[in-house]
C-alpha cells in the first residue's frame, strides 16, 4: 500500500490553506497549526522545508508568515510530497544501485519502475489548484483524475 508520511498529508493541508487565502495574505504556522490540529513544532518544520525546497515564502515582522512562492496552478502534488519526503520509492530498489541481492535476477524491478513513473506523473500532473477546487456533492469525478485525489464526503 503507497501512503504519504503525516509530514506530507500537514505538508498539503498547509498549502492548501495557504492557496485559498485571499490576496495571497501571509499565515503563521501557528495559525495553521491551530486550525488543523497540529503541533506547532511540526508545521514550522514542514513549513521550512517547504521553503527550502522554493514552495513558500516566508515574511518576518508583525504581519508576516508563509505565502506561496508561486501560483497554485504551477505547483504540483509531487512537487510538494517531494519536499517533504524526497524522491518517490515504490520498492527498496527505487532506484539504480544495486544494493538488493535480488537485483540481478528480479523479474518485478521493471514492472515496478514504470508503475511508480506512472504515479509519479499522476501526482505531477494534479496541481495545488486543483486540489483546493471542491467537487461539489453529487457531481461526477473526472475519470481523468486518479481515484487517490477524489474523496467522498
Amino acid at each position: 500500500m503507497l501512503r504519504l508520511s503525516k509530514k506530507a498529508d500537514y505538508a498539503l493541508i498547509a498549502m492548501k490553506h495557504l492557496a485559498v487565502r485571499p490576496d495571497a495574505l501571509s499565515a503563521s504556522a501557528r495559525e495553521i497549526a491551530e486550525q488543523y490540529d497540529i503541533p506547532i513544532e511540526l508545521m514550522a518544520k514542514v513549513l521550512q522545508r517547504l521553503a527550502r525546497r522554493g514552495l513558500v515564502t516566508s515574511h518576518q515582522g508583525t504581519r508576516g508568515g508563509y505565502r506561496l512562492a508561486r501560483a497554485a496552478s504551477v505547483i504540483s502534488v509531487a512537487d510538494i510530497i517531494q519536499a517533504i519526503d524526497g524522491p518517490l520509492t515504490v520498492t527498496a530498489c527505487s532506484t539504480d544501485a544495486e544494493n538488493c541481492d535480488q537485483y540481478a535476477k528480479c523479474s518485478v524491478r521493471d514492472p515496478l519502475w514504470r508503475i511508480r513513473e506512472r504515479i509519479l506523473s499522476a501526482l505531477a500532473t494534479c496541481s495545488l489548484q486543483e486540489v483546493c477546487s471542491e467537487v461539489p456533492e453529487g457531481a461526477l469525478a473526472d475519470e481523468s483524475v486518479p481515484m487517490a485525489f477524489t474523496r467522498k464526503s
